[in-house]
């Protein structure tokens, strides 16, 4: 799928393998504070349906956060102001001493604009500390009344799992089940093109219902990570829809195909967010997804959910220049870097283009920050 990206750089995607320009690098490199979406004030409940509380409604600094029955006063009503902090009692939620360690208390404290008062909330329920990269935690799993809540290694147990302003229910306040909730992706995405909608996003995963929906809580958040910085490479941010350099248009008709380029010499230019270009690759999208994309190319630019679906598509079912999916390859926690392998390895990998391994390195460890998870090993290829 060719496509020049901006000014001078080009890039070559074809069915089986990829070729990756340089695409606005300062769009990957920018770093987001993680912030959850704002909402309303409420309890926080967690194991055996009991509420994160301030020990006997306590607003001194060091006061400690515990598990106690849930019962309506303001030691256990917190908000979610938007900032990442959440707050109780006109205090913010705090990891004692910056603490990153397995067990490091929390407690209330003066809201100071610290990583030890940030908490991100994705969509699996974790309340996760991004600096430790750590999750809330009831301490022993125990939901005796005034049990201490600590910061611990994320493991999807039960006492990690909390309904709170901003996560929510079963899947976190979003409607959609995915992984990555819409404040998530707008935060990943500031700048994107409108086109490029979070509803279109969620629609296309009917096509593909294994993708960041296999494994644990963490598998499924490092895959939709993996995938949403490999596709803001691709496209500068979420920002080209269309190849920009037309003069290239008329080269992706292989007539060598039985079935030709039925939609006009020049109509398979790289569209969407993984590019798709070539005739080819049109007709076995289209074949994979039931819509007649080597006659009707043009869905790809202007319906965002068939977009996305070519993605998809894409990161599913190719192998590549690699030799596994990407899906696979995250699933199957071969690494980060195997996706970049089966995308683009025969131009990237092994030493041959560093910067833009770099660059969805970038990407990736920033979208999972936001995802409130680690990147895992094997980042590069």
């Amino acid at each position: 799928m060719d496509r020049p990206t901006t000014g001078p750089h080009r890039r070559r995607f074809q069915l089986g393998r990829a070729t990756i320009g340089a695409v606005i690098a300062a769009l990957l490199t920018a770093f987001f504070t993680v912030t959850p979406a704002h909402a309303a004030d409420g309890q926080i409940t967690g194991l055996a349906g009991k509420c994160v509380d301030v020990a006997a409604a306590n607003s001194a600094n060091g006061t400690p956060v515990q598990l106690y029955d849930c019962n309506g006063t303001n030691a256990q009503r917190w908000s979610n102001p938007g900032d990442g902090t959440l707050r109780a009692l006109g205090k913010c939620l705090d990891v004692a001493s910056g603490g990153t360690a397995d067990g490091t208390p929390v407690q209330l404290w003066d809201c100071n604009g610290s990583a030890a008062q940030q908490w991100a909330l994705p969509a699996a329920r974790d309340i996760v500390n991004p600096q430790a990269n750590k999750c809330l935690d009831v301490t022993g799993n125990n939901s005796a009344n005034g049990t201490r809540l600590q910061i611990w290694t994320c493991s999807g147990g039960a006492n990690q799992k909390w309904s709170s302003p901003g996560a929510g229910g079963g899947t976190g306040g979003n409607p959609s089940g995915f992984v990555v909730s819409e404040a998530q992706f707008n935060q990943m995405f500031p700048g994107r093109n409108g086109f490029y909608t979070y509803n279109g996003l969620t629609q296309a995963l009917s096509s593909y219902p294994a993708f960041a929906n296999s494994g644990s809580d963490t598998v499924k958040r490092q895959e939709a990570a993996a995938f949403l910085a490999n596709v803001s490479h691709e496209t500068g941010g979420l920002v080209y829809v269309v190849e920009q350099n037309t003069a290239n248009y008329p080269h992706y008709c292989d007539w060598g195909q039985p079935y030709g380029c039925p939609a006009g010499q020049a109509a398979y230019y790289g569209r969407g967010p993984i590019q798709l270009s070539w005739n080819f690759n049109y007709k076995a999208a289209g074949d994979a997804l039931g819509i007649d994309l080597l006659n009707n190319p043009w869905l790809v630019q202007n319906d965002s959910a068939v977009a996305w679906r070519t993605g998809l598509w894409y990161w599913n079912t190719s192998t590549g220049a690699g030799s596994m999916t990407s899906h696979n390859a995250m699933v199957n926690q071969a690494g980060f870097g195997q996706t970049i392998r089966t995308i683009n390895g025969s131009l990237e990998c092994d030493g041959r283009n560093p910067s833009q391994v770099q660059s969805r390195v970038d990407a990736y460890q920033r979208f999972t920050s936001i995802l409130g998870v680690s990147p895992g090993g094997n980042l590069y290829c």
